[in-house]
């Protein structure tokens, strides 16, 4: 059986990289076919994958924000020559979902969200975006959410990456989704030697506006509270002009680095609302506590009280308060680490072989029954 594995596109190494690294592991010799891809971006298995891109490689730029070509990622998702492939597994936050399978191929989307910025989130990533570009924005959001939704057939099943997910593509595209979880490395993430110290607040994430940063540095600003922003994204230049002088900014750190702040934080803060979020798993992997704001992933991977604390609404204040709450608790650092545990990488592997198995199998059974009841076989 041929596998052709597919994502949106290689820049920058985050929780969809992450789940894409697990599947070239556990498809070896299939290819990753992808919009485009900035050599030295991505995990090594990842970069020792056979990469195929798409004439977008030469329109874009790790120095400019290739994210206005957004309609022509959609024009170019149309061009991924998927023939002589029995099995497409995409995985999808944008256009990977709209790979067009060969006759008699299954198509396997995990899902890791509907496409935020045409959806319930395209208010809060075009916040504080200028004027012009927000109304370009919204002239284009129509035919794209059409064509988004006349995509959706072309995938025979579904994996969500969380039971919100689950929810959004029920609610936007009216598909079913099994559920399961991305993976945390809990061997490579555990926590510190005993007696570790740990000082400062910790955010790891895309610098884009849904992820509403500000919150994290208003907060931070308002009492002088050391916080590291590991991450890159358009948002750089802006966030960097907000921040005050405790507040610092790195780029996306190696591994070794970013286990190393995760287990001498004292906490990891996570104030936008996201679709699962690896991070605050991460994070719990090390001992770190994690205050996020109470919606969508969060609450399938924070505990409140147990493993952190969760607040309800955005804002500096309501992170502040949090922060305050979680000072005053006595967390069980092993109970940290057993909620980890439960997102391991051999979990992610056992439940994602067994949904597509059952997938394709009632896929299957589908069509006997049609076989079966059709007019010509009575």
């Amino acid at each position: 059986m041929r596998v052709a594995l597919v994502h949106d596109w290689l820049t920058g190494t985050r929780g969809g990289e992450k789940v894409l690294r697990e599947l070239v592991l556990m498809f070896p010799g299939a290819p990753v076919f992808t919009l485009f891809h900035f050599p030295g971006s991505q995990p090594p298995e990842i970069e020792a994958a056979e990469i195929r891109t798409t004439f977008l490689q030469k329109l874009v730029s790790p120095r400019a924000n290739y994210r206005k070509l957004l309609p022509l990622f959609f024009v170019a998702a149309e061009t991924w020559d998927l023939s002589g492939f029995d099995l497409v597994i995409s995985s999808s936050h944008c256009v990977a979902k709209n790979a067009k399978k060969a006759p008699g191929a299954f198509h396997l989307c995990y899902c890791h969200t509907p496409v935020r910025y045409l959806n319930d989130q395209f208010d809060d990533y075009f916040r504080d975006r200028p004027a012009l570009a927000t109304a370009a924005a919204r002239l284009a959001r129509a035919p794209l959410r059409a064509w988004d939704r006349a995509a959706v057939p072309r995938v025979d099943a579904f994996l969500a990456n969380s039971e919100n997910v689950k929810g959004r593509i029920a609610r936007l595209w009216g598909r079913e989704a099994a559920v399961v979880f991305p993976p945390v490395d809990t061997d490579f993430y555990t926590p510190p030697p005993p007696g570790t110290p740990r000082s400062g607040l910790l955010v790891v994430s895309a610098l884009a506006p849904y992820k509403r940063l500000d919150d994290a540095i208003d907060a931070a600003n308002a009492h002088r509270l050391p916080l590291t922003i590991a991450g890159f994204g358009p948002e750089r230049a802006r966030l960097a002009k907000r921040a005050g002088e405790t507040v610092r900014f790195l780029n996306t750190p190696k591994d070794e680095m970013l286990r190393e702040s995760y287990r001498t934080a004292e906490a990891v803060l996570m104030p936008g609302e996201e679709d699962f979020g690896i991070v605050p798993l991460e994070a719990q992997a090390c001992g770190t506590p994690v205050v996020a704001l109470g919606r969508g992933g969060a609450t399938e991977t924070v505990r409140d009280g147990e493993t952190g604390v969760l607040y309800a609404e955005p804002g500096a204040a309501g992170l502040l308060a949090a922060f305050d709450r979680l000072r005053g608790l006595a967390l069980d650092p092993a109970a940290l680490s057993r909620n980890a545990a439960r997102f391991s990488r051999d979990v992610f592997r056992t439940r994602f072989r067994t949904a597509l198995e059952t997938a394709r199998t009632g896929r299957e059974t589908a069509a006997r029954d049609v076989r079966i009841n059709t007019p010509e076989s009575i």
